[in-house]
């Protein structure tokens, strides 16, 4: 079994907030993370394969194909975006980092598996010294 990681970037906006929750109360639990005019953040985004090598190739997966998915699939739908209001993939979530590279999962994991790969990971920093790993 052999692993292998494509990194990308992208920009985001958002803000912590419940809806049904007062103003004060968000701020008091999300602190500056909840104010009603957004922040963001540039996020490195780092997705890991497994599985065995094509002996054809030498390859576990083609790393152009696997940008193409992570692109098309996440990268293309929250850059730029505010992801409270732009990614229909985010609707109704909290738009935390956890919560966040749990719905990149979702949305990677179909095309992944097409290929014979087995998604391991998805990684996601929100900033520097901040970031979730998510195994499925």
């Amino acid at each position: 079994m052999i692993y292998i990681t494509r990194k990308a970037s992208f920009n985001a906006a958002h803000k912590l907030a419940r809806p049904d929750w007062s103003d004060e109360k968000n701020e008091e639990v999300f602190g500056k993370c909840s104010n009603p005019n957004w922040h963001g953040h540039n996020y490195d985004l780092f997705v890991t394969v497994k599985g065995e090598i094509n002996p054809e190739t030498g390859f576990l997966v083609d790393l152009k194909w696997l940008k193409d998915v992570i692109n098309t699939y996440a990268v293309d739908l929250i850059d730029h975006k505010n992801l409270n209001l732009d990614v229909s993939f985010m609707k109704d979530k909290l738009a935390s980092t956890e919560n966040l590279a749990i719905a990149i999962w979702d949305q990677l994991l179909p095309h992944i598996s097409e290929s014979g790969a087995i998604l391991h990971s998805v990684k996601l920093y929100e900033t520097e010294k901040n970031f979730v790993e998510y195994f499925g």
